[in-house]
Parts: structure tokens; C-alpha cells; sequence
């Protein structure tokens, strides 16, 4: 075993540590600890005496800085001051949201419960588009300052460049990756500066898993990669299925944004390339996380021979969809 998983970011972070943190922000736990599932952050749904159980996030150390954080819990707030179904973390009787411990940040939310939004179901995508067209109406009123935005060199150039200069790829597949990595580059080059779209801040990360469905009403959760991106960043990851089946989700969606919202269809010329973008992320965000303990034993498969074939193949599929007739609203 490497130095570096013997020493990862989260090796201060005991049961203690969790449970002293929360009480320096001023609340009595019931030393009860459950761990929810999270992989970049820890988070930890602790108990209170007297009180409801309250949600406490860890943000991995060196990922964002407190200004980064402090945007991020801005805009959530702002959202949920404008009656938007956001989970915010909560403001303490000093005023602040993000707290240190021990070396960490962390953020207390209340804690919410449900399910995953059903994207086969009309009414379901029809609700979504509404809610996002608000989040949207009240994020294209100012910028982030400090977040960093969706580009081509942070999400595809700088993610490829990891995995070769870190020899994740292995040697009998390298010449395919690197052949179709630059032909994926040049395209999404071309694609980038033939199109031209606003900036508006963004939840960033809205699939399924960050939105909880419960007595009829959603709620967003986990902001953590809000970003100034388009619009459509927040819209293409409830597509899915087929050309026709897409068609249709898209065509509720947008009814239900349109009437909050203005969209602009320039960017559904967009949706493959930030689906490239977020399939090329993805694979170097494992790889940089390989060595937290935590990702090998949640991701066994990754990193394997069968996986860089699959993830290949994959690449070529995105190579041909960006060649594809864009989806159309009606």
C-alpha cells in the first residue's frame, strides 16, 4: 500500500472529530453517527438531543477554497430565500454557514428524505422544468466570482493529460486512447467556438441523485459543483433512451421552463458535448481519487483493462454523437 493511502485527507476525521465539530457549532449530540453515501465530501447524518438530526458535510480538504464554499452556500440561500425546494445549510445564531474544525470546513443542513425523480414520467419532467427555470431566472441575475466554470481544458484537456501522465491508460490500449482522445479534442474545439450561449450560475450536477421526490414536491440537494455554465448544463442529464424518447422528455421539460424562463435552443446544440465533457471528467476524477481508500472499495471495477476497453468504446460513441442532427423542441 502506497504512502498516499495510508495518509488521505480524511484520516483526522474519527467519530470524535465528526461528533466535536458539530458541538463547537453549538449543538448538544446524542453521539449517534450514520455515514450517507458520499465520496469527494464525507457527510454524516448526526444526532441531536432534543432536536432532529441534523446533516453535516466535510468538504475534502484543498478542493475549494472557503470563498469557493461561501458562493456556493450564497446562492442555495438565495434560492431558498426566494421559496425555491433547495436544501441550504443552515445559519447559526453567529451568522455563518461553513465552520472549521480540526482542519476541516463543514456545513450543517436539516436533513431531508426521499426518492429519485422518475424521468419517465411526464409530470415528473414537466415539474423539474418549472423548478429549474426559477433556479435559472434568479442565477443569470449576477455571476459566481470564484467558482471555476465548465471548459474544455479543466473538464477534457487537463483530465486527459492526468491519465496519460500518470499512466492510468493501459500500454496495449494507449495508441486507440490517444488517437480518439485528439480527434475528441479538435471536435469539441470547433463545437466550442461555433456556438455561443450565456453564463448563468448553476446547480451544476443535477442528476437524479441530487434531487429527492417526497409528498409531491422536490428538493435540490448538494450544490457542491455549482458552476457559471448554460442553461442546458442543469437540462441534459434528465434525457435519456433513445432519439424519440429524448425528443419527448425534452419537450416537457421545456414547457414546464418556459413558463418561468427564457431559453435559448442555440444550446441544445450543446448537449453532446457537455455529455463528452462530464464522460471524460468522470474517469479522471476515479483516477485522481484512486488513492482514498474509500473509491477502491466503491468503485472495484474501475481502473481495470475491461474498464479503459469499455470507457474506448464509449469515447467512440460520443465521437459519432456529436456528428448527429440536434434534438429540436417541437
Amino acid at each position: 500500500m502506497s504512502n498516499a493511502m495510508q495518509n488521505h485527507p480524511y484520516d483526522p476525521l474519527t467519530p470524535d472529530t465528526v461528533l466535536d465539530a458539530v458541538e463547537s457549532a453549538g449543538m448538544l449530540t446524542d453521539a449517534r453517527i450514520l455515514a450517507l453515501n458520499s465520496y469527494e465530501n464525507r457527510v454524516y447524518q448526526v444526532g441531536l438531543e432534543d432536536d432532529a438530526p441534523v446533516i453535516a458535510k466535510f468538504y475534502r480538504p484543498g478542493r475549494w477554497t472557503r470563498q469557493q464554499i461561501e458562493e456556493e452556500h450564497d446562492f442555495t440561500l438565495e434560492l431558498a430565500d426566494n421559496e425555491l425546494p433547495v436544501v441550504a445549510p443552515m445559519k447559526l445564531d453567529n451568522g455563518k454557514t461553513l465552520h472549521e474544525y480540526n482542519g476541516f470546513l463543514f456545513s450543517l443542513t436539516p436533513r431531508r428524505g426521499g426518492h429519485a425523480p422518475e424521468l419517465d414520467n411526464p409530470d415528473h419532467l414537466f415539474q423539474l422544468g418549472r423548478l429549474m427555470g426559477r433556479i435559472h431566472k434568479i442565477g443569470e441575475t449576477k455571476p459566481f466570482a470564484h467558482r471555476p466554470g465548465i471548459t474544455l481544458q479543466r473538464f477534457v484537456k487537463d483530465s486527459i493529460a492526468y491519465l496519460l501522465d500518470n499512466q492510468f491508460i493501459p500500454e496495449l490500449l494507449l495508441p486507440a486512447y490517444t488517437t480518439l482522445t485528439n480527434d475528441l479534442v479538435d471536435k469539441l474545439e470547433r463545437i466550442k467556438n461555433e456556438y455561443h450561449y450565456n453564463l448563468i450560475r448553476l446547480h451544476g450536477d443535477a442528476h437524479c441523485g441530487n434531487i429527492l421526490w417526497r409528498d409531491e414536491y422536490f428538493h435540490f440537494v448538494d450544490f457542491d459543483d455549482c458552476v457559471n455554465g448554460p442553461a442546458i448544463q442543469d437540462l441534459w442529464m434528465f434525457l435519456s433512451g433513445d432519439r424519440s424518447n429524448q425528443t419527448a422528455q425534452l419537450s416537457e421539460l421545456m414547457d414546464g421552463y418556459a413558463e418561468f424562463n427564457d431559453f435559448n435552443p442555440v444550446e441544445l446544440n450543446m448537449i453532446e458535448y457537455f455529455r463528452t465533457l462530464r464522460i471524460i471528467n468522470y474517469s479522471a476524477w476515479l483516477a485522481r481519487r484512486w488513492d482514498d481508500p474509500a473509491f477502491p472499495m466503491a468503485f472495484p471495477w474501475f481502473n481495470t483493462e475491461r474498464y479503459w476497453a469499455d470507457h474506448i468504446l464509449e469515447l467512440r460513441e460520443q465521437l459519432a454523437a456529436l456528428d448527429e442532427p440536434v434534438l429540436t423542441l417541437y
